[in-house]
């Protein structure tokens, strides 16, 4: 039994994109007037999420490989 830190990685990214999405989606767009009207936390929100599914998905491939 091997320590696999992808999975835990991969769940803290996919929450945290997951609440940077909700947060994008529900803010007013007024406040991104400053960065040229782009929904910043909109889009490191999907970053984060992609990431993190990325993560899940290499940490359970490996757990698949490794059974005997």
């Amino acid at each position: 039994m091997g320590l696999d830190i992808r999975l835990p990685i991969g769940i803290i990214f996919v929450v945290y994109g997951l609440i940077l999405i909700v947060f994008g989606l529900l803010t007013d767009p007024a406040i991104f007037a400053r960065s040229l009207s782009v929904n910043i936390d909109l889009w490191w929100g999907a970053a984060m999420l992609i990431f993190g599914l990325f993560m899940g998905g290499l940490a359970l491939r490996a757990s698949r490989q490794n059974r005997p």
